[in-house]
């Protein structure tokens, strides 16, 4: 990764990350703008299909981010609309419910595959990690504790943070 542009950051409340007084073209044409040098007509194609990508209407251009319920898949948008190689996710399904956190999680997989994307998952949710995730690092203090392949977090987990993170993990049980 050589260039700012192809590191893009999803952050936890996306509601706080939109200017509520820009629209959705406005929002997701800045990183076109400031980047790519495009113009907010040349932008409207790229931005259709990175809306289409996410599952949001392509005509929501002219909307306001409060209208939309949650808003982090016009983030996600966003991120993706310059074609970065990297998305640093900042904890961006801790405040979902866990029928939107698993479409959210569906939807990135999605993208990783389709657009050839690394993300940087950020979160305390070990179940939800390890579901996005190939590799884990735990971190505990600021400092690196553990370092795992995902499949191997349960088995092969030695530090005491990442126990009890493995501990705090709600699982249902099959009747």
């Amino acid at each position: 990764i050589s260039k700012t542009k192809d590191i893009q950051m999803i952050f936890q409340n996306p509601l706080s990350s939109f200017n509520p007084r820009m629209k959705i073209v406005d929002y997701m044409w800045e990183p076109l703008r400031n980047y790519f040098k495009l113009s907010k007509k040349d932008s409207i194609p790229l931005i259709k299909k990175s809306l289409i990508d996410v599952g949001l209407d392509e005509n929501s251009l002219e909307k306001y981010p409060h209208e939309f319920s949650g808003g982090q898949r016009i983030t996600i948008a966003r991120a993706v609309v310059i074609k970065p190689k990297l998305i640093v996710c900042d904890e961006i399904t801790s405040a979902l419910d866990v029928s939107v956190q698993k479409q959210i999680l569906e939807l990135l997989k999605k993208l990783q595959k389709d657009l050839g994307l690394s993300y940087l998952f950020i979160g305390h949710d070990l179940a939800v990690v390890q579901d996005i995730s190939q590799k884990i690092v735990v971190m505990y203090m600021g400092e690196i504790v553990e370092e795992l392949n995902a499949i191997d977090l349960k088995t092969k987990a030695t530090h005491p943070y990442t126990k009890l993170l493995l501990s705090s993990v709600f699982e249902v049980e099959k009747i």
